[in-house]
């Protein structure tokens, strides 16, 4: 059974309970709403590939609610991540940087993982208790990523223990993935940051 609570303290307290027994809890950012479990938690990050029925060599990225939350999950992180997330987080950009060896292979089944700052204020509040989250869109895998609880609610039904309610989210498409590990940044998935704006904001000075 799911359950659907409005966005407040007490349910980011209730979100907190069911991550910490392993459970799925579905929360709104800055893009879409994201279905969570937490990121060190190899079992529950299993649970979100039976929840969406998506493909087991997917990764899933990681949410973190400060910057300085990157090195809980990754290690010599290349200077060019750390240039980007000064200047686009929190925000819609997903960072692939090289991964702790403590990050479950359900995570990530490579040497790398995505990581952003989300521009919500309660997925940070939710982040800011929890630690860092494996976070991927709340929807049936390849049908449409939710911008509303309800949406949430009519796919995963049943199949996750908790959505709260934010109302509908300000972006409504998936963040810009920005592959920093070679000497050129690739756009590996396009979204809301265009590759024009990273570059410019990498060239510029702040």
């Amino acid at each position: 059974m799911t359950t659907l609570l409005p966005a407040n303290n007490e349910s980011i307290q209730e979100a907190l309970k069911i991550l910490q027994k392993g459970g799925l809890v579905a929360f709104p950012t800055d893009t879409v709403y994201g279905l969570s479990a937490l990121a060190f938690d190899g079992k529950a990050v299993e649970l979100i590939y039976a929840a969406k029925d998506r493909p087991i060599e997917k990764a899933i990225p990681v949410l973190i609610a400060d910057q300085e939350d990157m090195e809980k999950v990754g290690m010599n992180i290349p200077k060019t991540a750390y240039i980007l997330a000064s200047r686009f987080w929190p925000g819609p950009l997903t960072c692939i940087i090289p991964k702790k060896p403590t990050l479950p292979q359900s995570v990530s089944a490579t040497s790398t993982v995505g990581v952003r700052v989300p521009d919500h204020d309660l997925a940070r509040a939710l982040l800011r208790v929890a630690g860092p989250m494996a976070v991927t869109s709340a929807n049936i895998s390849g049908q449409q990523s939710p911008s509303t609880a309800e949406e949430v609610f009519s796919q995963l039904s049943g199949r996750i223990d908790l959505i709260i309610d934010g109302g509908k989210t300000p972006g409504g498409i998936p963040s810009t993935v920005v592959d920093c590990m070679g000497e050129e940044i690739k756009i590996l998935r396009e979204g809301p940051i265009s590759l024009e704006e990273i570059r410019l904001k990498l060239s510029s000075d702040i």
